[in-house]
């Protein structure tokens, strides 16, 4: 297992009694339609994690990967200018975060930031994240995601 994915499993058992199911594929999983196909599972049961930076502070956003995060949506809810939402600086992410850009999960991050999930993940048994690499993903249900990541359900979906 790559250390990073091994690195995320260890943070999720000791932060929260979580048991990470690491799948790891050597093809990647860096795009949602790539992660999908390599699982078996439709897209938009694919966690996607994006980082966007907001009037300069990271915020996370774990959306489906059938949907295209509003920048004004989550402008709206971090209470900033839509024109200060951007993707994240690849750099500030792995400082702040402790993860890569393609890798990032939806908890276990170095530094507390808002979380945001997507809606519709809710209407699945089953969702796929990303577990610290592209090359590697995890099954949990949406709620304990939502949970763990203490993240604020909302409509993000452009």
């Amino acid at each position: 297992m790559h250390p990073s994915a091994e690195e995320f499993r260890t943070r999720a058992a000791d932060r929260h009694g979580f048991e990470v199911d690491v799948h790891e594929f050597p093809e990647g999983t860096k795009t949602a339609a790539d992660a999908a196909e390599a699982i078996g599972c439709d897209v938009a049961q694919i966690a996607s994690g994006i980082v966007l930076s907001a009037d300069g502070d990271l915020v996370v956003v774990v959306t489906s990967g059938a949907n295209r995060v509003s920048e004004a949506k989550v402008a709206d809810l971090v209470g900033v200018d839509a024109e200060s939402v951007s993707m994240g600086d690849a750099d500030d992410i792995k400082s702040t975060l402790g993860w890569s850009i393609g890798g990032v999960p939806p908890f276990c991050h170095d530094e507390d930031v808002p979380v945001f999930m997507d809606e519709t993940l809710l209407g699945f048994e089953e969702v796929w994240a990303a577990a610290g690499t592209p090359q590697a993903v995890f099954p949990i249900d949406p709620e304990t995601l939502r949970d763990l990541a203490e993240a604020t359900v909302a409509d993000i979906a452009a």
